[in-house]
């Protein structure tokens, strides 16, 4: 990793509960997150092709061409896990002053990346942390595929600012890093001063947060080498979990 970076603060795997009650926050290697999951590497990696094929997002308001994602909703109970019919992602103004308010249709996460092992160990391990944060119960999920491109110059990976998602747990996972600078992740505490900075640059560096309690956001990012005319891309998957149900419309 460049010197220049401020590397994630990871910590053991039999600590991430306790984290993430009391400082709202914890960070995982991508060996705790195999490990979380009960995933090989090769069953990780078996996921990241699918970030090469991502139709661009359509609803940026900045005007931006820099975002492409897929969307895909279930509801987890224990260790069922149910798909839900395609529906739009809707957050509301006061969690997302720049896309809040409107329904945003996203074409689905690709059905062989659903059928895949890992998706689904990830997929409950992270219902059994946010049971451990809220208490068990069903839990509504939003799962994001991003690619965030520099082909433009610059890309905004959180283009709506600082802010919080309107759930109980937000994961924001590194699939891919490649030829950016910038993309700085930083995590503020929600009621005081208190803040963190720190460079993901590994796949599959993880990112857990109590929502509650905390505000995030990543800053934009640029070529490696913008004079030699190619761009990069950073991709994410993020994972929200939601107690109740789905955000939507009153």
């Amino acid at each position: 990793m460049p010197s220049a970076l401020l590397a994630p603060p990871t910590i053991a795997l039999h600590d991430v509960d306790a984290a993430l009650r009391t400082r709202g926050q914890a960070a995982l290697a991508p060996a705790g997150l195999a490990s979380l999951i009960g995933a090989t590497p090769a069953e990780l990696d078996a996921l990241r092709t699918s970030w090469s094929d991502l139709p661009p997002d359509a609803y940026l308001r900045d005007g931006g061409r820099y975002r492409r994602r897929r969307h895909a909703c279930f509801v987890i109970d224990g260790g069922d896990v149910r798909p839900v019919p395609r529906r739009p992602h809707w957050q509301p103004v006061e969690y997302n002053a720049l896309h809040g308010g409107i329904e945003r249709w996203f074409e689905p996460v690709a059905p062989d990346v659903l059928a895949q092992p890992a998706w689904h160990g990830l997929l409950v391990a992270l219902a059994d942390r946010s049971s451990a944060l809220r208490g068990a119960q069903p839990w509504y999920v939003e799962a994001h595929q991003f690619r965030i491109d520099t082909v433009g110059g610059i890309g905004r990976p959180t283009p709506e600012g600082a802010h919080r998602d309107g759930v109980d747990l937000v994961a924001v996972i590194l699939i891919d890093r490649h030829r950016v600078k910038g993309g700085e992740t930083r995590v503020f505490d929600a009621d005081g001063p208190n803040g963190q900075r720190f460079t993901m640059h590994e796949p599959w560096t993880t990112l857990l947060l109590d929502d509650a309690r905390v505000i995030h956001e990543t800053t934009p990012i640029q070529p490696l080498a913008a004079e030699d005319g190619a761009g990069g891309h950073r991709d994410t998957l993020v994972l929200t979990y939601r107690a109740g149900g789905f955000q939507g419309p009153a």
